[in-house]
């Protein structure tokens, strides 16, 4: 993927919103405030984002 994390991750919310699912799966209030607060941090440029290979690579490491 070429595209930066932080497009990927507007293109991904994005997406996810017009699917409209909440009927078939609710959410609970405090679950939605959590993804509200981690959707403005990848808006407002302070979340840290990790790509995939070095999320599994941090991973594998703390599993050996």
């Amino acid at each position: 993927m070429q595209l930066e994390p932080a497009i990927r991750a507007f293109i991904a919310e994005t997406l996810l919103e017009s699917l409209d699912f909440e009927e078939d799966f609710p959410v609970s209030a405090a679950w939605q405030e959590e993804i509200q607060r981690r959707c403005a941090a990848i808006d407002n440029g302070t979340a840290r984002l990790v790509d995939h290979e070095s999320a599994m690579a941090k991973l594998r490491a703390s599993l050996a």
